[in-house]
């Protein structure tokens, strides 16, 4: 299948999720009124809907969407990217330890009870604070640089894990730690507009440089001889990656507490469709992981009663979809 042809089948599975997003929940609206109410903002059609619809579908589903787009293809990015650097795709978004970094974050943020905004910043700039420690404890680790990188990352990702587990220990037991847990588990229900433009932007700008950046990327392939050799500046490339990653899984950790598996498994199905290019791998991901994100979003919104955090779900279908990966396409995925 044809590149465009590829990313034109996808861009129609992201819409009809989107679709059935905007449809389902607690209160229905039928596919016909949806697409009314959607044109509407565009086209003077006579309204047929009630005010009500109309405030569910723009007020209420419309930044969720929005969000679950946004973090779903940031994350996807955010593990692709890494997974490039590391020429293994058994490495996830979290492996440097930005995603725990970011959880204590905003842990330490609840348990002093500062305001949602603080808690999206202490998220942010702790899980960058993050790859700033992993980069110097990489320095005095002896080995190979991405070996370096992978233990200091595990360093500060099980620090970070036990300075949580510490805040959740003396946390107040009726108000804050019931807060605390419900964040780490990974949930949109919680946002202010304000997040929405934070997690664009970044998304935004992240995705140009992939883009621009993807050709290169492949060469991260190579050896490093080779890629040098050929004009590479191999070590800026990979700078350049990481950070870029580390910002996408702090900017979703700091608005949507940790969701795992999207930067593991929509990688794996992207390179199933696309193959090892990056080029493609790019948009591909990050097109996939919107899509995944915002359908199970809809399932988190509508199975029960009560909202299911977001995080459980991703966990549920990534982990089986995984071992069904790795047991039937075997060698295809050795680095």
């Amino acid at each position: 299948m044809e590149r465009r042809s590829r990313l034109a089948l996808f861009s129609l599975l992201y819409i009809l999720s989107v679709l059935l997003a905007f449809s389902l929940g607690r209160y229905s609206i039928d596919m016909v009124t949806l697409v009314k109410i959607l044109l509407s903002k565009v086209f003077p059609i006579v309204p047929t809907w009630t005010r009500e619809e109309e405030t569910i579908v723009f007020l209420l589903r419309l930044p969720r969407i929005a969000l679950s787009s946004l973090i779903g293809g940031g994350l996807a990015l955010s593990g692709l990217l890494l997974q490039s650097v590391f020429k293994n795709p058994l490495v996830s978004q979290d492996v440097l330890g930005s995603g725990e970094a970011s959880a204590f974050g905003a842990s330490l943020a609840l348990l002093f009870g500062l305001p949602y905004l603080m808690v999206s910043v202490l998220a942010f700039l702790f899980g960058i604070l993050s790859i700033v420690l992993v980069t110097l404890i990489a320095r005095f680790v002896k080995g190979e640089g991405k070996i370096s990188l992978i233990l200091s990352g595990i360093i500060i990702s099980s620090l970070s894990s036990s300075l949580v587990s510490f805040v959740k220990l003396v946390a107040d037991t009726d108000e804050t730690l019931p807060e605390i847990t419900y964040f780490l588990m990974g949930s949109l229900s919680s946002y202010r507009e304000g997040d929405i433009l934070f997690i664009f932007v970044i998304t935004l700008v992240v995705g140009i440089v992939s883009i621009l950046l993807s050709w290169q990327y492949n060469l991260l392939a190579l050896k490093e001889e080779e890629a040098i050799s050929i004009g590479v500046n191999v070590r800026l490339l990979r700078v350049s990656a990481i950070f870029s990653s580390t910002l996408l899984t702090s900017a979703a950790v700091s608005i949507s507490g940790q969701i795992g598996w999207v930067g593991l498994v929509i990688p794996h199905f992207a390179r199933l469709i696309a193959g090892r290019d990056t080029r493609h791998l790019v948009p591909l991901s990050i097109l996939l992981g919107a899509t995944f994100l915002t359908f199970v979003d809809t399932l988190s919104r509508t199975l029960t009663s009560v909202e299911i955090p977001i995080g459980i779900l991703t966990s549920f279908v990534g982990a089986p979809v995984f071992l069904y990966l790795i047991v039937k396409r075997g060698r295809y995925y050795e680095a």
